[in-house]
């Protein structure tokens, strides 16, 4: 893994991976503590490519994903999510891309753009991969994923300083996270953000959002499932996610998106 550079916080890395279209190996875990700095945006928080099903160079499934990877290009911008696919059978390529809900159009396919090269490069010839970055995700398979939770692509991220009190503070970051699941299931972008008051000066910030290909319901279900791995990975830090294939939640102690 590389080292990135934050303006903002000195995070530490854990990584899960488990079987999937992703990923063919039996469940396992994967700790990577490092010192991870994000350029707001710019570096690749992680990827996750496909160890199978790799394509022929110039065949007709490469033919198809470069097509799909201009569609998202144009797709995706306008509303902040694409998706499509292209082909039939075994050269069918699927895939999405989705932009943090506060991201203008211009900074969505900046990083769209940025991230299906990004995607391209590391995993060059696998029929599926992933990409997250700050300001967008971007995902495609030889399979079928539209409308299913994606359960297996997964990172944890969290910030290396500890708060004074963590059990209430677990409880203000679980109350302000369920609050927004509430919100973005029913909101149409499947996000929300928010804060909390925490004490008399300080304040705690949050965000959860969706790949809009889920239902509202399975929407909720992936962010509430989400929320309830915080204390396994994030236990009384000051900052934390639960990123996935399908949705992220996300809390700091800092203003983290555009107003």
């Amino acid at each position: 893994m590389n080292i990135h550079k934050n303006h903002n916080s000195i995070s530490s890395v854990k990584v899960i991976i488990m079987s999937s279209p992703l990923s063919t190996s039996s469940l396992f875990l994967l700790s990577c503590i490092l010192l991870v700095q994000m350029a707001m945006g710019v570096n690749p928080l992680f990827h996750f490519c496909s160890s199978s099903n790799n394509f022929t160079s110039n065949g007709p499934y490469e033919t198809n994903l470069n097509k799909l990877m201009g569609d998202l290009y144009f797709k995706t911008p306008p509303t902040g999510f694409g998706l499509g696919s292209i082909g039939q059978y075994q050269t069918r390529a699927s895939g999405l891309a989705l932009c943090r809900g506060d991201v203008s159009s211009t900074d969505c396919k900046t990083c769209v753009v940025e991230a299906s090269g990004e995607i391209r490069r590391r995993c060059p010839s696998n029929k599926a991969a992933i990409i997250w970055y700050d300001n967008c995700l971007l995902k495609y398979s030889d399979m079928d994923f539209f409308g299913k939770i994606d359960e297996q692509n997964k990172f944890y991220m969290y910030n290396l300083r500890n708060v004074s009190n963590p059990e209430y503070f677990n409880t203000q970051v679980k109350k302000l996270l369920s609050k927004l699941s509430e919100k973005a299931y029913v909101s149409p972008k499947l996000y929300a953000t928010g804060d909390s008051v925490l004490g008399e000066s300080k304040k705690l910030y949050g965000l959860v959002q969706c790949t809009r290909d889920l239902s509202s319901v399975d929407c909720k279900k992936c962010v509430d499932g989400a929320i309830s791995e915080l204390p396994s990975c994030c236990d009384g830090k000051e900052g934390g996610r639960v990123v996935g294939g399908s949705c992220n939640v996300r809390y700091e102690i800092y203003p983290f998106v555009s107003a």
